[in-house]
């Protein structure tokens, strides 16, 4: 098939052009936590919840909610970011974690409001979302319309300056166009997951979204375990 010639391509571009997983030995018990509607959330909630912050910890960080939180490392990281691209007055944080009952929430209220093709497209399944994990955060222009689920975040001004510093700090822009056939949800300009600085950085420069990449750490451990010395650190 075409699509599955393309990801097979992209991933053996990193493995041929790369060399070596950037987490060397023991790739997945470093890797990004994957989400989606394949694989649901199965953290416990008492650990999450001893990871979580308030975004209100950084008054200066404008938000559609004060209720809104985010993981600790996320949210010091999203804090640094906007502060590196002067963003702190023209970006809003619309939303982070969400619990499961917030999300049937959201989902129920979008089939009845958007109706249920618009609702595939843009909202995740109750226990299937990233927002359940902390680590990802829906940010809007100030100047645009706030709307929940599909705040404006444009691609140029202090917005474009955000999405181009992103994976230096460990963000990526989780849902794009030319990917929606593997993650299963349209483009979302908004939605952006922390990573870690080092996955972010891999996944931009080989243009891998979250699937892709789980798949080539996954293989890559596979084969050193086999021996491989190009797979090694």
């Amino acid at each position: 098939m075409e699509i599955q010639t393309k990801r097979s391509a992209s991933i053996n571009e990193v493995r041929s052009e790369q060399g070596t997983p950037a987490v060397g030995a023991g790739n997945m018990q470093s890797a990004p936590v994957l989400v989606n509607r394949h694989h649901p959330v199965n953290e416990e909630a008492r650990e999450l919840e001893n990871r979580l912050e308030p975004v209100g910890l950084y008054p200066d960080i404008r938000v559609l909610d004060s209720g809104i939180r985010l993981d600790r490392t996320c949210l010091k990281q999203l804090n640094a970011l906007l502060e590196a691209v002067g963003g702190k007055e023209d970006i809003v944080v619309v939303s982070g974690y969400r619990d499961l009952a917030e999300q049937t929430q959201i989902y129920a209220d979008s089939l009845r409001d958007n109706g249920e093709a618009y609702t595939a497209r843009f909202v995740a399944l109750p226990g299937c979302s990233e927002h359940h994990t902390g680590l990802a955060v829906d940010v809007g222009a100030a100047a645009g319309g706030l709307d929940f689920i599909a705040p404006e975040f444009p691609d140029d001004g202090v917005c474009g300056a955000f999405k181009a510093a992103a994976a230096e700090f460990g963000f990526v822009q989780r849902y794009q166009a030319h990917k929606q056939h593997l993650t299963g949800i349209s483009c979302e300009p908004w939605h952006f997951r922390y990573v870690g600085a080092s996955h972010a950085a891999r996944m931009e420069a080989f243009d891998l979204c979250l699937e892709e990449y789980i798949e080539w750490l996954q293989e890559a451990e596979g084969s050193s375990g086999q021996g491989d010395s190009s797979h090694g650190n």
